[in-house]
């Protein structure tokens, strides 16, 4: 399926895209355009699903690595939970990295949702050498709280294996 560049974001200008929106909780799916984010589309693009352009796998990952210096690392976590079968968002409007819903939920439904259909769980994608303060640490935590859901760091070692680490808020 061809798709386009459209500054932030890539477009699919076409109704069959909708499947790509139903089968992997992929983008944004109105009007018969899909919205994919970089880390949706260098996904799509990696497995063969679309084409962007006239782009290769590597150039394209090379451009969105340019535009957002933490690319890299966030597309190694990204494959390795879709490689899990969870569902994944983009986690930018709740100050953390991704957000993950539980195997077979549709994070984009309409209508009130079940309890098993909200965010599980918030992920912050780091390298193995981060290291942060305990204020950050805690607000993470708090974040996560706040909204219902476990927190997990994302440590990418040197060689692209991720581990997961979960932490809860704990108020005595």
């Amino acid at each position: 399926m061809k798709a386009k560049l459209a500054g932030k974001r890539i477009v699919i200008w076409d109704k069959k895209a909708e499947k790509i929106y139903d089968d992997g909780s992929c983008g944004k799916f109105e009007n018969d355009k899909l919205e994919l984010t970089m880390l949706e589309a260098a996904y799509l693009l990696e497995k063969k699903e679309i084409t962007i352009d006239d782009f290769t796998l590597p150039k394209f990952l090379e451009y969105c690595s340019q535009n957002d210096p933490r690319f890299g690392l966030r597309f190694t976590v990204y494959k390795d939970l879709r490689k899990r079968d969870l569902p994944t968002r983009t986690g930018f409007k709740f100050g953390c990295d991704f957000r993950i819903y539980g195997k077979g939920v549709k994070p984009m439904k309409h209508g009130p949702k079940t309890a098993d259909e909200h965010t599980k769980w918030v992920v912050f994608a780091v390298p193995e050498d981060f290291k942060f303060s305990y204020p950050e640490l805690s607000r993470a935590a708090r974040l996560a709280h706040n909204i219902r859901a476990n927190m997990l760091w994302a440590i990418v070692g040197k060689k692209g294996d991720v581990s997961y680490y979960s932490m809860k808020f704990f108020k005595p």
